[in-house]
């Protein structure tokens, strides 16, 4: 069978390794002119900036990856452990290193908050059991049908899952020091909305954090991305880049190929891992769409980004390889993205200096900075804005540092919302897809099979299992297995 993916990114990846992998003929076409999406990389003035995701997490998830085509992570990069995994910056200055080992962080708790070594192990306990379920079960399920979850044995696990109580109410059942709730409650920051909304079940993302640990790709985060596109060439995967798709063409009820620019390209299939609010509103006509635009418009979305990449001509003191700046108000922050969407009156930020760890990404004698704000999607996005927040940040971060850097900046790159759409066609400029709220969870999720089109699929950060590298890459998975059920080898 002849299938097009639309996309390289993650999710696209997986799917079309795993389609050849079935024996399908497969093809991915791909707007951009090199492969990755959001996990693109560049290089300029010397320096080697990955321009989307930093954080690797999970890492059992991409062995598993891998492993299914024979191979290991070891075949494609070379992995390390960050250790401090990373930084925390409080109110008041106070800069907290997170240690990667168990009895070292749990000693860091009790310095917190006496007992709280104790209550960690407890609340980790039960994290690695959501994580086991979540990540092991339930994120494969594709999310078709209520019936997938109408076994004894998934009940159970859901119902130990805690759905319905508040990530916001289960953390303070172990933890009362403010900066503990910070530091547990921030990978949700990501997820699409506040503690209060997102379901306890993700305190497996703190099990990830802080028990599996922080891990970095000697190179960069897009050496993944090289890895996938190696092995997908292998099992005889085409690539076409600065191939925009224009039109999903669809008779009698089935894709027979999609529109490009230059020409017509007949499929037995379709993926469509590009942004799928685009794939659905502008690729497919009118009467062959899932969702209406009103649907769309009431979806809650995870944040967007203004981001900074930043070269500097010295090292920088007192950073790690990666740094969080806690030290405004995180609830604030949070309702300013979530509840009153508005550029935020004085912004957390994330710092990345994979320099620290990495020589490669800088000349020597260099530092090599990326700077993320988490801010609401669809909003007005203005070079004025953007040169405002980059003082502000850069302001707190030489004092953190104790020492200038802005005068010894030699190169600097802005992106955020109108970026995101015009290289990703991204709903609303949202850089994280849809947020993980108990009613946009498995099936509540938009569908990753087309309901009009028989041979019509969806993959990637709006569909399930959801937001971040690991859910895509096992997105894709996921997909694949799905056409090998409706068509076969």
């Amino acid at each position: 069978m002849n299938v097009l993916v639309i996309g390289a990114g993650f999710a696209g990846l997986a799917a079309a390794t795993s389609l050849a992998q079935q024996g399908h003929q497969v093809t991915v076409l791909e707007k951009n002119e090199s492969p990755g999406g959001r996990a693109r990389q560049f290089r300029s003035a010397g320096f080697t900036f990955d321009m989307g995701p930093s954080w690797y997490w999970m890492p059992d998830v991409f062995e598993q990856y891998f492993g299914r085509f024979g191979k290991k992570v070891s075949d494609y990069y070379e992995l390390v452990r960050l250790d401090p995994s990373y930084q925390v910056v409080f109110r008041g200055g106070e800069a907290v290193d997170i240690p990667a080992a168990m009895q070292e962080l749990r000693a860091l708790f009790e310095r917190f908050e006496p007992g709280s070594g104790a209550r960690l192990d407890e609340f980790l306990r039960q994290a690695a059991y959501k994580y086991e379920v979540g990540m092991h079960k339930f994120v494969h399920m594709p999310g078709r049908s209520v019936l997938e979850f109408a076994k004894p044995h998934l009940l159970v696990d859901a119902l130990r899952l805690d759905l319905l109580q508040s990530m916001h109410k289960h953390v303070r059942k172990f933890f009362k020091d403010p900066r503990l709730l910070e530091l547990v409650e921030f990978p949700v920051l990501f997820l699409g909305a506040t503690p209060q909304n997102t379901p306890a079940l993700y305190s497996l993302m703190n099990y990830a954090d802080l028990s599996l640990g922080t891990w970095y790709p000697m190179g960069g985060m897009h050496k993944i991305v090289e890895g996938m596109v190696q092995l997908a060439q292998e099992l005889g995967v085409q690539f076409e880049y600065s191939q925009a798709v224009e039109e999903i063409v669809v008779e009698n009820g089935r894709a027979t190929g999609v529109r490009t620019a230059t020409d017509f390209r007949p499929a037995d299939a379709v993926v469509a891992g590009a942004d799928y609010h685009h794939a659905e509103q502008h690729l497919l006509a009118f009467d062959h769409r899932n969702y209406t635009e009103r649907y769309w418009n009431k979806r809650t979305l995870a944040p967007s980004s203004l981001l900074f990449y930043v070269g500097v001509n010295k090292r920088l003191d007192n950073l790690r390889h990666h740094n969080l700046f806690f030290d405004e108000d995180f609830g604030r922050h949070a309702h300013e993205i979530y509840e009153q969407p508005q550029w935020p009156t004085r912004p957390l930020f994330y710092a990345s200096a994979p320099s620290q760890t990495d020589p490669s990404v800088a000349p020597e004698g260099s530092e090599n900075l990326f700077l993320l704000i988490p801010v609401a999607p669809n909003l007005d996005d203005t070079e004025e804005t953007r040169e405002r927040y980059y003082h502000l940040i850069m302001e707190r971060l030489e004092k953190h540092c104790g020492q200038s850097i802005r005068d010894a900046v030699v190169f600097r790159r802005s992106y955020a919302h109108r970026d995101f759409i015009q290289d990703y066609n991204s709903y609303k400029g949202n850089a994280y897809g849809l947020a993980n709220t108990l009613d946009q969870t498995a099936i509540l999720k938009p569908a990753l099979k087309s309901k009009k089109v028989s041979n019509l699929y969806f993959t990637g950060q709006l569909t399930v299992p959801g937001p971040g590298v690991p859910p895509s890459l096992i997105s894709g998975q996921v997909v694949a297995r799905e056409i090998e059920k409706d068509f076969g080898g």
